[in-house]
């Protein structure tokens, strides 16, 4: 899937060298600033299948470059039908280390010491961001915008047409679940962003992640799903607030 063309990434660099190994950076002003700026790793959604890539995200990147940070946004080795180049070769652990070394990769692609970094994900990416600060990943804020935050719940209601299934591929579920390893709460800040109109991933799914760890704030919203990535939607100011609420 692509996004609009308007909203090219700035930079295109390289975090590992297979064929999905590369950072789009979307720059405030089209240029890296000269003082550190605040860094959003932007993960995307699919339900970690290939046929959806990170070019779907770029308009949601050019709008939070131009409130002045610095938005990078891997790709990663995802499942389903195609070779490395279309974008497989993922499922699990290999989808998860893609985007733990992506972030990795963060302090030699930029030309200051970061000084604040959030990492914001849609639907598969807001499973694959929770699942970051789960594992101790070093992370200030996490923002997860309608997550696949319980990949149990997703297996019982066969979310994506098996799309868990496909990416865990036998791998025991408790090693991915944001549900249960957020039972060790990470030093960050998360919040949680879902629509309540959406029926790709049902925000029941957000309600109990935030029953269960009431430290995690929960902000639900008249939307569907993907109007959580669209920047002209109703729902955009409501995300752009969550990305700044990192004194929970």
């Amino acid at each position: 899937m692509s996004g609009d063309a308007g909203s090219a990434p700035d930079l295109v660099l390289r975090y590992a060298d297979h064929a999905c190994g590369l950072l789009d950076l979307h720059l405030p002003g089209g240029a890296m600033p000269e003082a550190p700026a605040p860094v959003v790793l932007l993960v995307h959604g699919g339900f970690w299948r290939s046929a959806w890539d990170r070019t779907h995200t770029r308009p949601q990147a050019r709008a939070l470059a131009d409130l002045g940070h610095v938005v990078v946004t891997p790709e990663y080795r995802r499942v389903g039908p195609g070779d490395d180049r279309d974008g497989a070769g993922g499922g699990w652990p290999t989808t998860g280390d893609d985007v733990r070394r992506a972030l990795a990769a963060l302090p030699a692609a930029l030309p200051w010491a970061l000084v604040r970094t959030t990492a914001v994900g849609h639907s598969a990416g807001g499973h694959l961001v929770l699942w970051l600060a789960a594992t101790g990943a070093p992370l200030d804020h996490v923002v997860a915008l309608a997550p696949v935050c319980d990949l149990r719940e997703a297996l019982r209601l066969d979310l994506g047409d098996g799309a868990a299934a496909a990416l865990l591929a036998g791998a025991d579920p408790a090693d991915a679940d944001p549900m249960t390893l957020l039972d060790e709460r990470p030093q960050g800040t998360v919040a949680v962003v879902h629509g309540t109109r959406d029926d790709a991933v049902p925000v029941t799914l957000s309600r109990a992640l935030a029953a269960r760890h009431p430290w995690i704030s929960c902000t639900e919203v008249d939307a569907d799903h993907m109007a959580l990535i669209d920047p002209t939607s109703s729902a955009w100011p409501v995300v752009v607030r969550a990305l700044a609420a990192h004194d929970i």
